[in-house]
């Protein structure tokens, strides 16, 4: 299918408009939508700044795609089935015409893409949003006309002139109002400011606590390193099996409770992708390999390293993980238990007999 190019350098092209979507274009586009569909509360600080955020991701794809029908190479690849998959809701939500006007030659590009019969089929017809929707499901207000300054009322300079009158009179007034103002200056000092409400104080996360009060010689990073840069993965997996601390670690198997769902390749890419990212407040304690694996519908399955005896830190951290069947693997690891791990973390061809399709490494 040539999803990711026809060589090494188009494949590593393509893996880089993928990190870019993910990080450029999907962040800013969901803070901007999720409130739209009731996904999160509106605020309207954090919209405006990815609005701007990511007209400016956008820019950068519309330079690219001035003399280009497609981002990587002559045919469609994996990086435009991702870019067009995130900028479906953004298009057809919340992107007016005001706004896509910056970006023609994208918007010639990502029309393109969605009217192929493969993505047509999986996503349906595309229409492009015709005004801005907020959070309210309405379209978003035009700028209101300046208000015209009131007219002064008819007469007030003959007021004026007939309040005064007598001299003795305007003093009287002036004395009048100077009582008044010191009178307001008095009552405003007797008034006492509100009392600042004490500012809650951030609750620890429990990994945290659970550092200080049961440290453990296992140093979740040192595993990382080792992992990114040995020379073959037996070494890295010695390394692991040295420096496992079994009381305060625990190791987990992981499997999708909708595999029969999964039956489109990139979807399910996304998927897990999507599962790496949103578990970021975890990641200083843990470590986790992903497996797609199988011919269709795809399998999705991991081993995951968290710090302490339950999954419940990755649960609370990432929603997504209540969509998974977690099964701890009892200590001391079987030998087993072992040759499985090393293969859910090192293999890049088959796990569990089945063809490797992709891998994400959280990390």
């Amino acid at each position: 299918t040539e999803l990711y190019g026809v060589s090494f350098f188009d494949t590593a092209q393509v893996d880089s408009w993928i990190d870019f979507t993910a990080h450029e274009i999907e962040l800013p586009a969901t803070l901007w939508f999720y409130p739209v569909i009731g996904y999160m509360p509106l605020n309207a600080a954090a919209t405006e700044k990815a609005k701007a955020d990511l007209a400016k991701s956008l820019a950068v794809v519309e330079a690219h795609l001035v003399d280009k029908t497609y981002l990587v190479g002559e045919k469609i690849t994996l990086a435009d089935i991702t870019l067009a998959s995130a900028l479906v809701y953004p298009l057809k939500l919340v992107m007016s015409p005001a706004y896509r006007a910056a970006f023609p030659c994208l918007i010639r590009w990502f029309t393109t893409i969605v009217n192929q019969p493969q993505f047509k089929a999986v996503v349906g017809e595309v229409v492009l949003a015709e005004q801005e929707l907020t959070a309210g499901g309405s379209a978003a207000p035009a700028p209101a006309a300046a208000a015209a300054p009131a007219a002064a009322p008819a007469g007030k300079k003959k007021d004026k002139k007939e309040k005064g009158g007598k001299k003795g009179g305007d003093q009287g007034g002036k004395k009048d109002q100077g009582g008044k103002k010191e009178k307001k200056k008095e009552e405003k000092k007797k008034e006492a400011p509100p009392a600042a409400e004490p500012a809650k104080k951030k609750e620890e996360h429990v990994l945290k606590v659970l550092d200080r009060t049961n440290p453990s010689e296992f140093i979740n990073d040192s595993w990382k390193k080792m992992y990114s840069n040995c020379t073959t993965y037996d070494e890295a997996m010695n390394y692991f099996w040295e420096k496992f601390d079994s009381e305060g670690w625990s190791l987990w198997d992981q499997r999708y409770n909708h595999n029969d769902e999964n039956t489109v390749l990139f979807m399910v890419s996304n998927l897990v992708s999507g599962f790496v990212q949103r578990s970021g407040e975890v990641r200083k304690w843990a470590f986790g390999v992903m497996q797609i694996v199988g011919d269709g519908p795809f399998d999705v399955c991991g081993v995951w390293l968290i710090r302490g005896d339950s999954i419940d830190p990755l649960l609370k951290a990432n929603d997504d993980a209540e969509y998974y069947t977690w099964t701890k693997i009892p200590t001391p690891v079987s030998d087993a238990d072992k040759a499985k791990i090393f293969e859910m973390w090192t293999s890049e061809t088959t796990v569990g007999g089945k063809k490797v399709q992709d891998c994400k490494v959280f990390k």
